[in-house]
């Protein structure tokens, strides 16, 4: 998944991007809302954290702008902690709303269920063959047996589960596999499906030669 965070608060933003990235999550970041704002726009996120109170344009307004474009699922992640507020962001379009100070376990698991409630999938395990994912514990299995993989991996074989019998395109994949502090990506992709296909069939997932890739777990 590639999260957007817009958090002003540098110390705080440091340690959400680095406890996401830690659970196998691509995250960019900003520093205000306008910044953020142009990230939204021009890029494709799975999922949007966003701070209300913050300089140049704060988080009503940014979501305001976002919704008249997208539909990318929007946290509200702020000290604002009236019913009013809760509301307000609610009505105005946001997904959810979290308070601080939170837990960062509660932030994932909160991540989490808005992407399942996104791609249609309530249930925390995705089945596809052989091969079973619990999102939740980020854990595979083949077979019934357990399979060791790195959180890059994992990323790329959770992407191929929820888009299964889709082709998918490098760039797509790239995006949302690769967050902007990676800096040499180039031949990355490649390794990562090689790996894929020695633990789950070189059959699963195949290669659309000037398109991309499609899994299919069932071939």
């Amino acid at each position: 998944m590639k999260i957007l965070i817009v958090e002003d608060n540098q110390r705080l933003r440091r340690s959400m991007l680095e406890y996401t990235r830690a659970e196998g999550c691509v995250a960019d970041s900003a520093s205000d809302g306008e910044e953020g704002l142009y990230k939204a726009m021009n890029w494709d996120y799975d999922l949007i954290l966003l701070d209300v109170m913050m300089p140049k344009i704060d988080g009503w307004e940014m979501l305001r702008q976002i919704r008249e474009q997208k539909d990318t699922p929007v946290i509200l992640v702020t000290a604002r902690d009236q019913i009013d507020d809760r509301v307000r962001g609610l009505d105005d379009g946001a997904d959810d709303y979290l308070v601080k100070p939170f837990e960062m376990r509660e932030l994932m698991a909160r991540i989490r269920a808005n992407l399942r409630r996104v791609e249609n999938s309530p249930k925390p395990c995705l089945k596809a063959g052989d091969i079973v994912v619990n999102t939740v514990k980020r854990q595979a299995y083949f077979k019934d047996e357990s399979v060791e993989l790195t959180a890059r991996e994992y990323t790329l074989l959770e992407m191929f589960m929820y888009k299964q019998n889709e082709v998918l395109s490098r760039e797509y994949i790239y995006d949302h596999l690769f967050d902007e502090s990676d800096e040499t990506v180039s031949n990355m992709l490649e390794v990562y499906v090689y790996k894929l296909r020695s633990k789950f069939g070189k059959d699963s997932i195949q290669t659309r030669r000037g398109l991309g890739y499609v899994f299919m777990p069932d071939s």
